[in-house]
């Protein structure tokens, strides 16, 4: 079976950087039209110099009103809507739960679970039509628990239940529903983390490095390129049948646990 995703109508939130920026490319290069958004303008005009093709839209999901702007723009631009993926995201505070602000465990979950119920219920009465796929990325954060990181835990787990339970609500429109659960995705967002987590425990970043790196089966890291192949695969025909599940691509965590 060809893998190809030729003429597919796609959103992809926080498309301009990191792995959002990963899915975008290979969606373009294999044929998709593509409107992404993201918070940086700057990083919209960068990945819009590199790709003329590309649809673009600033807008921060977690304010309801620009993803109403951004679904103007993109149906303006696509005509249509056959794939959504809720990329966006933030890593959210570090520390104890008592020493946690209150506005930065909000903001969490305004970005990465409130952010794609905005998205999702604008997209779905165009996937309805003619079926299609949502794309959640959550965690290997949401299958685990993952201490002095509740908020972001929180979130991705949250990305789970949603993710499962609109699988149910959606399939008989045709409608596929996937998360998934990248490990520690290598880039300037997971350097940020760790120097956090370094500050936080009073270590230094190699050592945090380190442990981090032994918490899945293969000792590695994941790439973007790795997690922008799979949301691939579930655009070809080859996952026409996938829907409902939380896909890991993280080497096998068996812990987050530090």
């Amino acid at each position: 079976m060809e893998l190809s995703c030729q003429g597919l109508r796609v959103i992809v939130t926080a498309g301009a950087a990191g792995i959002g920026r990963a899915i975008t490319e290979l969606l373009l290069a294999n044929g998709a039209q593509v409107h992404i958004c993201d918070i940086s303008t700057e990083q919209l005009a960068a990945c819009q110099a590199a790709n003329p093709a590309l649809g673009t839209t600033q807008a921060d999901i977690s304010d309801p009103a620009q993803v109403d702007r951004l679904f103007a723009a993109a149906m303006h631009q696509l005509g249509g809507l056959d794939v959504l993926v809720n990329n966006a995201g933030i890593a959210g505070p570090t520390g104890p739960v008592e020493t946690l602000v209150p506005a930065d465990w909000e903001r969490t979950m305004a970005v990465n679970i409130n952010g794609q119920f905005y998205c999702t219920r604008r997209a779905v009465p165009f996937l309805k039509s003619e079926g299609g796929l949502i794309v959640n990325l959550s965690s290997a954060a949401g299958l685990f628990g993952f201490p002095n990181r509740t908020p972001y835990a929180a979130s991705k787990w949250a990305v789970i239940g949603f993710t499962k339970s609109l699988a149910m609500e959606l399939g008989a429109f045709g409608i596929r529903v996937n998360a998934i659960c990248p490990g520690v995705v290598e880039g300037e967002r997971q350097d940020r983390v760790q120097a956090a987590k370094a500050q936080a425990e009073g270590r230094s970043i190699e050592e945090v490095r380190q442990q981090i790196v032994k918490q899945n089966s293969m000792n590695t890291f994941v790439t973007a390129t790795d997690v922008a192949n799979m949301v691939f695969f579930l655009c070809t025909p080859a996952g026409r049948h996938i829907s409902g599940q939380a896909l890991s691509i993280d080497g096998h965590t068996e812990t987050l646990r530090t």
